[in-house]
């Protein structure tokens, strides 16, 4: 069993390569003409479905509430596993990253990331607040956000859900646009964050949760917020797991 999932996982890795270099081409769009940034969730949105179908691993898209793709919205979800970033792909709303800037030291893929997304250092008190300007500003340009407020994958017992920091709520205070909880219940168990990594068979789910709306909030609201938003998460994550 370990050997079919070892080759499961190569093969998987292989096909996101290979997606990745065949759509290369056309993620240049956004990167060359900045103003067709939109391009980026549409050829991620590609990318993700094709993965997974080629991968075999079934997937389901459930919105508990019609997200407006002319809107920004900054979406928060739990990180388990690294299958969470594909899984996020398949967003209907057009949207970026705002992720570790580890990605950046990959050859093409960094390259790609660091242009069309926006990349952290977490050890960096500079680079976190390079980071926040940068995303104050990618919203006043048009774009939705993808945060993960647990800030990684710290949690060391999925479905846990580890505390939220600060950035994604004080974000969307400060432009007083919606947040948008995201839950993501069965990545964890498709690709636990173990060593070796090895895929299972399973299949991936993202919900959606109603927006939270923060017109009106302030800076002293974010603790608030951050419990809010947390709490639907970890509600979500113990309902999926007692149903499954």
């Amino acid at each position: 069993m370990k050997i079919l999932r070892t080759v499961h996982t190569v093969y998987g890795f292989f096909i996101f390569i290979l997606l990745f270099i065949l759509l290369f081409p056309f993620l240049l769009i956004p990167i060359i003409f900045p103003s067709q940034f939109k391009l980026t969730g549409i050829i991620n949105r590609a990318w993700a479905k094709l993965l997974f179908i080629l991968v075999f691993l079934p997937y389901e898209v459930e919105c508990r509430s019609k997200l407006n793709p002319k809107r920004e919205y900054i979406f928060c979800p739990n990180h388990f596993s690294y299958l969470d970033i594909p899984a996020m792909g398949l967003n209907p709303v057009n949207a970026i990253f705002v992720g570790k800037n580890d990605m950046e030291k990959v050859p093409l893929f960094g390259f790609m990331y660091r242009k069309l997304h926006l990349t952290v250092d977490r050890g960096s008190l500079r680079s976190r607040g390079n980071t926040v300007l940068n995303s104050l500003k990618a919203i006043d340009d048009g774009k939705s956000l993808v945060i993960y407020p647990e800030g990684g994958i710290v949690s060391h017992n999925p479905p846990h859900v580890s505390p939220f920091k600060d950035g994604a709520f004080r974000t969307a205070i400060e432009k007083q646009i919606s947040i948008v909880p995201v839950t993501i219940p069965f990545n964890w168990i498709i690709l636990p964050d173990n060593k070796p990594l090895r895929l299972h068979r399973g299949n991936v789910k993202v919900i959606f949760h109603e927006p939270i709306e923060t017109k009106g909030l302030t800076i002293a609201d974010v603790k608030r917020l951050k419990h809010q938003v947390h709490m639907v998460i970890a509600s979500e994550l113990d309902k999926q797991k007692n149903e499954s």
